[in-house]
């Protein structure tokens, strides 16, 4: 049975959304091109700040970031996250090495330069870097970055073009949060129909540990109305660096058949409410761009505005594996 989820925040895709030490939510996302001819769009980093997550649709929205101002990436900022790792403030996004060129994107990486993510001046530290001996990592199309912490540990998931659009997994240290130290491992590559329609892709990982386990949402296939998210999951307390610790599902946990009115559902983030429950944020087009009547039929489905961010509560069954289409 579909269900109906209203639109969260309008016109803003590959939502992030994220608590802070001080229990400040933030929220940024993809600040979208208006038809493949806006010669605007895609070009910044956008930041809302609230005490609520339900308050992030009203918040006050500022530019923290624009390419004009960056010597080292151009157009084609997609993906933005914002993290606070050791006290300091660092966005995650994807952009391109060179001007209008969309597949010379690759991971980058900027710093707040003080304590206030929403009030203080960020400043550019390049494209994201790989250790020494990998030379696989960030040469190419990479995007879709997202870090997180499990026992101690820091990791960053990406996706990346390895014959097709897969995630890799590799270890950070939380001072120098902008280099691998470990070569990337290839987490998950399209393997079932479901990931392989019209392109063959994985990307736009996000992880919450809960109850012991670390759970892996992905995102896969066409940013269409096949769009959809995947999952995959491992011990807390294992290697994550070896792939046997990880499994993966073989069917979705959301799709457009499970929803009313909206379609293509992904690229989600995870975060905590105020009552400790947990939230998924994703995006999803609704019935009036996916019939063609939003003026933006004829682009490409990356250049129309109208993948819109909205947010469900993460349910659990039996076996404690997260509900998305509950």
């Amino acid at each position: 049975m579909s269900v109906k989820t209203e639109i969260f925040i309008k016109d803003r895709a590959d939502p992030f959304v994220m608590r802070s030490a001080d229990g400040t939510y933030y929220f940024t996302a993809s600040y979208p091109m208006y038809g493949k001819d806006d010669p605007e769009g895609y070009d910044r980093i956008i930041l809302r700040r609230a005490a609520s997550i339900d308050a992030l649709a009203t918040a006050e929205e500022k530019v923290i970031w624009d390419e004009k101002d960056c010597p080292t990436a151009f157009r084609y900022v997609w993906a933005p996250e914002i993290h606070e790792i050791n006290g300091k403030w660092y966005v995650l996004f994807a952009a391109s090495g060179s001007a209008e060129n969309v597949w010379d994107i690759d991971c980058h990486i900027i710093s707040c330069k003080g304590k206030d993510p929403y009030n203080d001046p960020w400043e550019d530290l390049g494209k994201f870097t790989a250790c020494e001996g990998d030379g696989f990592s960030f040469r190419g199309f990479s995007l879709d970055m997202t870090r997180f912490e499990c026992m101690g540990n820091h990791y960053v998931a990406w996706a990346q073009n390895g014959g097709n659009s897969n995630v890799y997994l590799a270890r950070i240290e939380p001072d120098r949060p902008w280099q691998t130290v470990t070569p990337a491992m290839l987490l998950t590559k399209p393997e079932y129909d479901w990931e392989r329609v019209n392109i063959p892709v994985n990307e736009g990982a996000a992880v919450m540990i809960h109850n012991g386990r670390v759970f892996l949402a992905f995102s896969a296939s066409a940013t269409g109305p096949e769009y959809c998210i995947g999952l995959m999951y491992a011990d807390e307390n294992s290697d994550l660096m070896n792939i046997n610790s990880w499994k993966k599902l073989d069917r979705p946990l959301l799709t457009s058949a499970d929803l009313e009115g909206e379609y293509g559902p992904g690229h989600n983030s995870f975060v905590k409410d105020e009552n400790g429950e947990w939230i998924f944020i994703y995006h999803s087009r609704d019935e009036e761009c996916f019939c063609g009547r939003c003026g933006y039929a004829g682009n490409d489905p990356l250049y129309d505005p109208c993948r819109s961010a909205r947010k469900r509560k993460v349910l659990w069954d039996a076996d404690g594996f997260p509900i998305l289409n509950g």
